[in-house]
């Protein structure tokens, strides 16, 4: 009993804001509550003997909505990570997962039972400890609009992927660090041209810009492949939003936050979901941006400027110096579940949202060079791509029918040639067709946060 209500103490004090009196009990009202939290606790932060008596009094409550915690204290605990699956098994009465991460995906798929009471307690506890920043985003009831338990650290600290903002330019001419098949994230609005070569945003993951007198943030998570180009100026807001890494994941996409409101937002829908701007209906505009080589990039935008290794940040930002493992391999390096069976997990899809719909391209349609004629939602669309280097534009058609053109850069419609250009196709007499906003992805991702999409197969192009 005495080490229990050590421990209970040790959760109050955990627990409590600064200043506040350390004898006073955790929120979590009641003395079973209060045991529960402490065994939680000592589960995390106890000694192996202290540990595995916790483990075993959770388990004989028979309490089935503790098994967030266990799922979560399966990460952390100092217990061989068996013993805390077969407690899992043995609370739930499922097979055996053995792993954190099979856990976490089983949870994902299934309507998992509502929070024990004292689970909040006990996740702001262990992320306290990793860094108390992080409960700057997960205060007291907060407003989510996600399961605040699939929540999962992401390895780092707050912004300890730091975004850049505002960062230094070269012109062409002085990027003498880039080789020509390099990668870079290409974004062309009102005649400005700027290049953001992947090998330096694997490192930051995000950038806060302002492009052709437009605010905007381009949100890339590694881990699900996506480079989203968010307008981050909102109706209603004086000031456009700025954004940084949370550190935290959701499904193995990255949750970032405003450093207005420290609201988390869902990276790949470009949603608030966590914190102050929950349930307000903003959703960010996306803008189109395409991923392609620094020499294609270049050839097509002589005028471009491209970020300078001067970022203020010392990393190795030679290629593949980041991730690059994570890239070469077939798996995911957190958990998320891929059973749609379309697609492996981390083939490249190239997606647009659209009035009435989502659709998503596989990369491979575009193999050596493509042009596919396609709709979306309501609109028909046209694109025009190479999966060697990631590329993908797409542009309205309305119902003309187009392939590719020579010279280079062209496509042809009624035996008429259009210029691809950043912004629109170019035809005839002036004629022109806006480009759509899209971006690749791992089709996990896709799938997961779009899974009513329409998915593209070689036989529906018209």
């Amino acid at each position: 009993m005495a080490r229990r209500l050590a421990f209970l103490l040790l959760a109050a004090c955990l627990l409590l804001p600064a200043g506040r009196d350390a004898r006073a009990q955790p929120e979590s009202a009641g003395p079973e509550d209060g045991m529960i939290l402490a065994d939680s606790l000592t589960l995390v932060l106890g000694e192996p003997p202290a540990a595995r008596f916790a483990l075993d009094a959770l388990v004989a409550t028979g309490d089935e909505r503790l098994v967030h915690t266990l799922i979560m204290a399966m990460r952390y605990a100092a217990l061989p990570r068996q013993r805390v699956s077969g407690a899992i098994a043995a609370l739930t009465g499922e097979p055996d997962r053995g792993r954190w991460f099979d856990w976490m995906v089983w949870r994902e798929g299934r309507e998992a039972p509502a929070l024990h009471p004292t689970f909040p307690d006990f996740q702001r506890a262990i992320f306290r400890r990793i860094d108390p920043r992080f409960l700057q985003f997960l205060p007291e009831n907060v407003p989510h609009a996600i399961r605040l338990e699939e929540i999962v650290w992401g390895g780092v600290q707050v912004d300890g992927i730091p975004a850049l903002t505002n960062p230094d330019f070269l012109a062409p001419g002085q990027a003498d660090y880039l080789n020509p098949d390099d990668l870079v994230f290409g974004v062309a609005i009102n005649g400005d041209a700027r290049a953001y070569p992947l090998r330096i945003l694997n490192w930051h993951e995000m950038f806060n810009d302002v492009v052709g007198g437009v605010p905007v943030s381009l949100a890339y998570c590694t881990l699900c492949g996506a480079g989203i180009l968010f307008e981050t100026t909102v109706d209603g807001r004086a000031e456009p939003f700025t954004f940084g890494s949370s550190g935290f994941l959701y499904r193995s996409n990255k949750l970032m936050y405003d450093h207005q409101t420290n609201s988390l937002w869902n990276q790949f829908t470009g949603r608030p979901v966590v914190g102050p701007l929950t349930g307000t209906g903003i959703e960010l505009t996306i803008r189109p941006v395409a991923i392609t080589s620094w020499g294609d990039w270049l050839a097509r935008n002589p005028d471009t400027s491209v970020l300078s290794l001067e970022t203020g940040h010392r990393r190795d930002y030679r290629p593949g110096a980041a991730y690059g493992a994570y890239f070469d391999s077939p798996d995911l390096m957190f958990p998320a579940r891929t059973e749609d069976g379309a697609l492996a997990a981390k083939d490249f899809v190239f997606g647009i949202r659209a009035p009435g719909g989502a659709k998503a391209w596989p990369l491979s349609a575009f193999a050596g060079g493509a042009v596919i004629n396609d709709a979306v939602g309501l609109i028909d669309v046209v694109l025009t791509g190479d999966e060697a280097t990631r590329t993908v534009r797409a542009y309205r058609r309305d119902g003309l029918l187009f392939e590719a053109g020579k010279p280079a850069r062209t496509l042809l419609a009624d035996g008429e040639t259009w210029a691809v250009t950043e912004d629109a196709l170019i035809g005839p007499n002036g004629r022109s067709l806006p480009r759509l906003p899209g971006h690749v992805a791992y089709w996990f991702a896709w799938a997961g946060y779009l899974g009513n999409a329409d998915l593209y197969a070689p036989e529906e192009e018209e």
